[in-house]
């Protein structure tokens, strides 16, 4: 059983900055692609980045491309998601994800190749 656990979430201002983290244990996900999924409300929920088990291989949404950047470090079974020039349409609640299917060496390119999410944390951005 593996439990992720966000934070960083928050309240900005169009253009500002927030940085997530999700501190995952149980099982040692060192091994596994993990991710960030979000949901706006009466929206479903989508993928915004992933990132392969050794972090070598990353994937952005066209949305977040160029603004957010996924990391992580293994020695602390812990994944960021740097948000910067974050816009209105960015508020969400974020969600971390990890899976254990598929190549460990590629990233995930869509949510439901993601098996397990955290509670999520809020993320409001206003204009």
């Amino acid at each position: 059983q593996v439990q992720l656990v966000e934070s960083g979430g928050g309240s900005v201002q169009a253009g500002g900055s927030l940085r997530l983290s999700c501190a995952a244990s149980g099982r040692t996900v060192a091994y596994y692609p993990m991710g960030w999924l979000r949901q706006a409300p009466g929206k479903e929920r989508e993928f915004v980045a992933a990132i392969s088990s050794s972090g070598g291989d990353t994937y952005n949404a066209v949305s977040v491309k160029g603004r957010f950047t996924i990391s992580r470090d293994n020695a602390k079974n812990t994944v960021y998601l740097q948000m910067n020039s974050l816009k209105p349409e960015d508020t969400a609640v974020y969600y971390c994800a990890t899976t254990r299917s598929g190549n460990p060496y590629r990233a995930p390119r869509t949510n439901s190749e993601f098996e397990y999410w955290g509670q999520g944390t809020q993320v409001t951005v206003s204009s």
